[in-house]
């Protein structure tokens, strides 16, 4: 096998690529039309399947497969994609045998809706950790990207990754997101936050934060049932390169990637602060054991 290619070239590779992914999202964004639905009963945000979902990863895999055909790589949409077959694994590799992800369109539903809100996200995954993830939202011009351990930056879809500037998100808003699931924590905080609960508190019409919100400083907390790899771990883990503080719902330090399941974090408390962090963890805390 040849020589993995280092985080930082895989991002530059792509990052033309997912700007015409971007513009491509915005062109269509007015036009779209659903596809049938993924799978019946799960969340209307799950059951939203796009042109624009399989156009960009297809993309991503076309650049993939003729740039770095030896690369992992895991898709949301893999189950679709004729490309899936021609990657050499899908799955986590040992430690410097990176794994490339994509969701290619993250909060369809918002997106559907003609939200601005929604984001392209890529991630490179080692064994034990995340290396690097980029989110781009193409309807507000920005995007954002961390490399482990080296914080993270944002820029306007003009400039190149040297151009960025380090994302310092000063004074967040005190509103907390809480994911599916984790409504019950809403009375015990109400008194401290705005609270926006996805399941009950989305509008077609009103645009309302998502997960993202933690980046542009909509949000100083939020509370996700489980932190998957492709979506809300990369972007808990932009967040914590940021200076978020990120753990589990117990409070404990995250898990070695390679011990998780279904592509899948647990439950995460994303938090601006160690005392939003308190408070959402002891909430979470309050609850009766199920």
């Amino acid at each position: 096998m040849s020589t993995t290619p280092t985080t930082r070239l895989i991002l530059e590779t792509l990052l033309p690529h997912l700007k015409v992914a971007a513009a491509y999202a915005s062109f269509l964004q007015p036009k779209i039309a659903a596809l049938p639905a993924k799978e019946e009963g799960k969340n209307f945000f799950a059951a939203a399947l796009t042109d624009a979902d399989l156009a960009i990863q297809n993309l991503v895999e076309v650049v993939l497969l003729g740039t770095f055909p030896e690369i992992r790589f895991y898709g949301e949409e893999y189950e679709s994609s004729r490309n899936t077959k021609y990657f050499r694994s899908t799955e986590l590799g040992l430690s410097g045998d990176y794994l490339v992800t994509l969701d290619p369109i993250d909060g369809t539903k918002f997106y559907m809706d003609g939200h601005s809100n929604y984001q392209i996200i890529l991630t490179i995954l080692n064994a034990d950790d995340f290396e690097a993830v980029l989110a781009i939202s193409p309807a507000q011009n920005v995007y954002f990207y961390a490399f482990r351990g080296e914080g993270a930056f944002k820029g306007t879809l003009a400039m190149n990754l040297e151009a960025c500037i380090p994302l310092e998100i000063t004074s967040p808003k005190p509103a907390v997101l809480l994911g599916w699931g984790m409504n019950a924590i809403a009375p015990l905080i109400k008194d401290r936050y705005q609270v926006i609960d996805i399941a009950n508190d989305y509008s077609s019409d009103i645009q309302i934060p998502n997960l993202n919100g933690i980046l542009s400083g909509d949000l100083s907390g939020a509370v996700i049932r489980a932190g998957k790899f492709i979506d809300g771990g990369a972007l808990a883990f932009l967040a914590k390169e940021a200076g978020y503080l990120v753990t589990t719902l117990d409070g404990s330090i995250l898990p070695p990637l390679h011990t998780c399941k279904n592509y899948s974090l647990p439950g995460l408390i994303v938090a601006a602060s160690k005392s939003v962090h308190q408070d959402l963890l002891s909430a979470m805390q309050s609850l009766p054991e199920s």
